[in-house]
């Protein structure tokens, strides 16, 4: 690859210094759920870009998966969750998840906490794809994420973590530890005001450093993600010399709510639960998207079904080439108590869920792959953890089972949280030179436009060899593009990272010669044994990638 990367983020000379044991970089469920189960014997403070509450836990309206009925097992969450991964999960990781997961629900409800009941009082248990069994539990029918940002806020202020918002995490700060090894010190953060210009830099000391900054879902133009989720966390880990693992797993949610041909950003999400309460797909023509495709029909994974859709768009049935349909009148008004964030979604379009098909169509969603941690945070560096989507643990191997998603950052944060709590590393001496001025290249903010085009249209859901070919290229060209008079700001930042993002994904897509969970490829239709395999993407010192194979173990 001829990528000319950045190795740091400009930015201004540092003009300000703390020093505290733990610094969270991110906001979202796993990063809150940790900094407050490192209270109160240790001091924590949570770095965000934007405010408490900008994350993807927010928005998701699927639930949390976990065993909490009687005629389910652990052994069932396990054998369904590998079953979606599509061969590399790490084992031990899906039962140390699927063994927790109950726990620390039931944690979240002694936290405040509340979910839906069944009609006897009990929590209800919803299905969704990819599941043998009722185990999601739901809040507020489709906006159980906003429940738990809600709780973790509350519950993370009233135990004493200190939040900075409004501030950008640069690049980590890494020194030689007393064994000669690299080791995190702490992190260069840029305050910011609401438009995202910047105030002052600082150097953040800590014996800890977490990431928990998310996916990369805006990489692509069409996403149920926020704004914020720009992969920062990852390019950060990536610049420190760090790997991308799975970049290529993206995983794309089937149904996002299609408004048209020209949306752009983040798109309304219609919840998998929705098909768990018996919708189905159909085309243009009025003929069943998933009849035959896999046993389990509408209800099969999300990788099956998205690329199912995705083949059916293909073929634009009846001229409707850029969404199908998905039809919930079987519920009739019951929908708009159901489903209230997502009736209003359609409302807004003209659309009644209790009376119309409702248009979708597949959009970027969650990242399977990140920087490599196992259910504790540990990655390869000292000092650094990696927690939520942003890491990649093996509980979601080749295609995330739906609803694992927010019960594994709930599970890894707490018990990231406990072990810190426990017992911090050992804190490196960090230069005195690590606030210095920045001067590295920029990606110019309008770049981002062309970036996210190319992604969505080559590196989507079902990928071709010379699609993948072109967006390499054309990847490569933007970062080779000028980019004098571009000066730090949220925006460059973010587009910056975005490039990085961007470029491991396409080039890890490029080296899959196979089709595995949501990496699908015309070329290579089918699994390859040679393919039981991580790909790992590095950044070499002089800025371009290289792609290493690890066997799965």
């Amino acid at each position: 690859m001829s990528f000319t990367l950045p190795s740091t983020l400009a930015a201004p000379e540092a003009t300000w210094e703390r020093s505290v044991d733990v610094v969270v970089l991110g906001s979202g469920a796993s990063g809150l759920a940790a900094a407050r189960a490192v209270r109160p014997g240790r001091s924590v403070l949570v770095v965000t870009k934007d405010v408490l509450a900008a994350g993807s836990t927010a928005w998701a309206q699927g639930g949390l998966a976990a065993v909490l009925d009687p005629t389910d097992s652990i052994e069932h969450h396990v054998a369904d969750t590998l079953a979606a991964g599509a061969g590399l999960c790490d084992e031990s990781a899906v039962r140390t998840l699927a063994t927790e997961a109950p726990t620390a629900i039931r944690r979240l409800i002694e936290l405040g906490a509340m979910f839906d009941p069944d009609e006897t009082g009990e929590m209800a248990l919803t299905m969704e794809g990819g599941h043998s069994h009722r185990r999601v539990v739901h809040s507020g029918g489709d906006q159980s994420g906003r429940e738990v940002q809600k709780t973790l806020d509350s519950a993370a202020v009233e135990a004493g973590v200190e939040l900075l918002e409004h501030a950008f995490a640069l690049d980590l700060i890494v020194a030689r530890n007393t064994q000669g090894h690299r080791q995190a010190g702490g992190v260069r953060v840029a305050l910011l005001d609401e438009q995202g210009t910047v105030q002052s830099v600082g150097v953040v000391r800590a014996r800890a450093v977490v990431i928990a900054t998310g996916g990369y879902g805006q990489v692509f133009a069409s996403t149920s993600n926020p704004p914020a989720l720009t992969g920062d966390g990852l390019a950060l880990a990536m610049r420190a010399g760090l790997a991308a693992r799975n970049a290529e797993f993206v995983q794309f949610h089937p149904s996002v709510l299609w408004i048209g041909a020209d949306a752009r950003g983040q798109q309304a999400l219609v919840s998998e639960a929705v098909r768990g309460e018996g919708a189905v797909l159909f085309d243009g023509l009025g003929r069943r998207v998933m009849a035959g495709v896999h046993p389990l029909e509408d209800l099969a994974p999300r990788d099956v079904v998205a690329a199912a859709i995705s083949r059916r768009m293909a073929e634009a049935p009846g001229g409707v080439g850029d969404h199908v349909f998905l039809d919930a009148t079987h519920l009739g008004e019951e929908f708009y108590d159901r489903f209230p964030s997502i009736t209003a979604s359609c409302r807004a379009v003209g659309v009644d869920p209790a009376r119309d098909r409702i248009p979708v169509a597949p959009a970027a969603h969650y990242a399977c792959g990140g920087v490599p941690a196992d259910l504790d945070g540990v990655t390869e560096m000292p000092g650094l953890f990696a927690i939520g989507e942003v890491s990649c643990t093996g509980v979601h191997g080749a295609n995330r089972l739906a609803s694992n998603s927010v019960t594994e950052g709930i599970v890894a944060g707490m018990r990231l949280g406990a072990a810190l709590a426990a017992d911090l590393p050992v804190p490196v001496d960090v230069d005195a030179d690590a606030g210095r001025f920045r001067d590295a290249p920029l990606r110019n903010p309008a770049q981002r436009v062309e970036m996210r085009s190319v992604m969505s249209s080559q590196v989507g859901v079902l990928r071709t060899p010379g699609g993948l070919s072109g967006a390499v290229r054309q990847l490569e060209a933007l970062a080779t593009t000028s980019s004098v008079g571009v000066t730090g700001s949220r925006a460059a930042w973010e587009a910056t990272n975005m490039l990085t993002v961007a470029a491991a994904v396409a080039t890890a897509a490029s080296a899959r010669t196979e089709s595995r969970g949501c990496h699908r490829r015309d070329d290579w239709p089918e699994r390859r044994a040679a393919w039981v395999t991580e790909l790992e993407v590095r950044l070499t010192i002089d800025g371009d990638l290289v792609v290493t194979g690890i066997p799965h173990a």
